[in-house]
C-alpha cells in the first residue's frame, strides 16, 4: 500500500455558492497546467474534493508545483481505498505508520455516503481500537495529537489522509480578470503582481524602456522577473514600451518640478492603450503610499486623472521591510536588486512635486502637443510572452 493520491482542499473558494463551479473548473485547470509534464498523472473532481491521482510519480516533486497554485488552500497525500471495514484499517494503519515520529493520534471519520452502513462515529471507535491495537508506544488524544488521521467515506471509495500541507490560498487565476502590470524592475511592482495573481487575477505587464539611458540588461531583468510570476500563474504577455524619445521630449519641454508627474500620467495614457487593445479591464501598480514624490495622496489624485480604469495597488499600506519579506519568499528579491535602472530612477529631477495640482497639470500639457511622439511610441512597443519555460539567457532578437 501506498500514497496514491493528493487530496485539494479549496479554503476561499468553498464560500462562492452558486458561483463555486466556474471557480473550481478554473482551478481544475490551472492545476493541470502545472502538472501536465509529470506522466500519467490525472487531476479528478467529486463532490466538495479535487484529488490528483500519482499514477506511480514521486509526490514530492508535484506537491512543489501544487503549492504555488492559488485557489488551493491546502493538500494532502492520500490513500485510496475500497469501502469496505478491512480495507479503511488497513488504509489507516498505514497512513498512522508514516508519521514515525507521531506518540499521539485521533480519528476523524466523515461518511460522505450513506451507502456505507458503519456511522462515523463508530467507525472512529472501530478504526481508533484497530490503531492502538496495532501499535506500540502510541496513544489517544483528541484535544491536541501529534497526526489526525483522516478518513472520508465516498460513494466511489474512501480516502484516508494523516497530514496536511498548506498552499498560497486566495482565487485560482483566471477568474477575476485581466489586469495591467506596471513592471519596473523593482521590488516593489512584482510583489504587487503576485498579490493580484492571488486574488484571480491574470497579468499582463507593461515596461517602460529608455535605451541608451537603460541597457539591455534593466530589460533582461524585467523578464526574468516576469518569468518567476509565472511560477504562480500562467503565461504572462510583457509589453516593452520604448519609451526614450517621449521622456526626453516630456522633460525638455515642462517644468522640471513636474515633469516625474507628467510622465507618470504619460505612462497611464499609454497603459490604457494596451487595456483597450488586450481588453484588460484594470491596471496594476507598486505604489506604496508615500513612499516616493509620486506616490503621495496629491500626486495619485493627479496622476489617476488620465484614466477611468480601476488601478489595484495592492501594497498600498504597507511598509517597506513586508514588501521585501515577500519578494524574498517568493523569489524576486535578487533579481529585483541587481544594479540595472529603470526609466524612473535616471530621469529624477532634485526636486519633484510632493503636491502637484491637476489644474497647473492640465495648464503646462495644453501648451505642447504631445501627440505624435505618443503615437509614434505606441507603435512600436514590443510585445514577448514569457512562459515557465521560457529559457531567459537567449538574446532579446531570439525571444522575438
Amino acid at each position: 500500500m501506498n500514497y496514491d493520491h493528493i487530496l485539494i482542499r479549496y479554503g476561499e473558494m468553498a464560500l462562492k455558492g452558486k458561483n463555486i463551479k466556474q471557480f473550481i473548473i478554473k482551478l481544475q485547470e490551472n492545476i493541470h497546467q502545472k502538472i501536465k509534464h509529470f506522466e500519467g498523472v490525472k487531476v479528478i473532481r467529486t463532490q466538495g474534493r479535487m484529488f490528483v491521482l500519482l499514477n506511480g510519480n514521486e509526490p514530492e516533486p508535484i506537491i512543489e508545483k501544487l503549492k504555488n497554485v492559488f485557489g488551493i488552500h491546502s493538500l494532502s497525500l492520500a490513500i485510496r481505498v475500497e469501502n469496505s471495514e478491512e480495507q479503511i484499517k488497513e488504509g489507516a494503519l498505514y497512513a498512522l505508520k508514516k508519521e514515525e515520529k507521531a506518540k499521539t493520534f485521533k480519528v476523524t471519520v466523515k461518511r460522505i455516503t450513506k451507502d456505507f452502513p458503519i456511522p462515523s462515529q463508530q467507525m472512529n471507535q472501530i478504526l481508533g481500537g484497530h490503531l492502538l491495537t496495532n501499535t506500540d508506544g502510541i496513544t489517544v488524544d483528541v484535544h491536541e495529537p501529534d497526526v489526525e488521521v483522516r478518513v472520508e467515506i465516498r460513494k466511489e471509495a474512501t480516502y484516508i489522509t494523516s497530514g496536511s500541507i498548506r498552499c498560497r490560498g486566495g482565487l485560482p487565476v483566471g477568474t477575476s480578470g485581466k489586469s495591467l502590470l506596471l513592471l519596473s524592475g523593482g521590488i516593489d511592482s512584482p510583489v504587487a503582481g503576485f498579490l493580484a495573481m492571488k486574488r484571480g487575477v491574470q497579468l499582463e505587464a507593461i515596461h517602460f524602456h529608455s535605451p541608451p539611458f537603460t541597457s539591455e540588461r534593466a530589460k533582461q531583468k524585467v523578464l526574468d522577473l516576469t518569468q518567476t510570476l509565472t511560477k504562480y500563474g500562467k503565461s504572462i504577455k510583457v509589453h516593452i514600451v520604448p519609451f526614450t524619445k517621449l521622456q526626453q521630449e516630456i522633460f525638455r519641454e515642462m517644468p522640471n518640478d513636474y515633469a516625474m508627474t507628467i510622465m507618470r500620467r504619460m505612462m497611464f495614457r499609454i497603459s490604457e492603450r494596451i487595456c483597450e487593445q488586450e481588453e484588460i479591464l484594470s491596471l496594476t501598480s507598486g505604489e506604496n503610499l508615500g513612499q516616493v514624490a509620486s506616490q503621495t495622496m496629491q500626486s495619485m489624485h493627479t496622476i489617476n486623472e488620465v484614466t477611468n480604469y480601476p488601478i489595484i495597488r495592492p501594497l498600498i499600506a504597507m511598509d517597506k521591510q513586508e514588501v521585501i519579506e515577500i519578494s524574498q519568499e517568493i523569489g524576486t528579491y535578487e533579481t529585483s536588486i541587481q544594479p540595472y535602472e529603470d526609466c524612473c530612477t535616471i530621469f529624477v529631477p532634485k526636486s519633484p512635486k510632493t503636491k502637484p495640482k491637476r489644474e497647473k497639470v492640465n495648464y503646462y500639457e495644453s501648451h505642447h502637443d504631445f501627440t505624435p511622439t505618443m503615437e509614434e511610441t505606441i507603435k512600436g512597443i514590443e510585445t514577448i510572452k514569457i512562459t515557465e519555460k521560457t529559457v531567459m539567457d537567449q538574446s532579446f532578437e531570439d525571444l522575438l
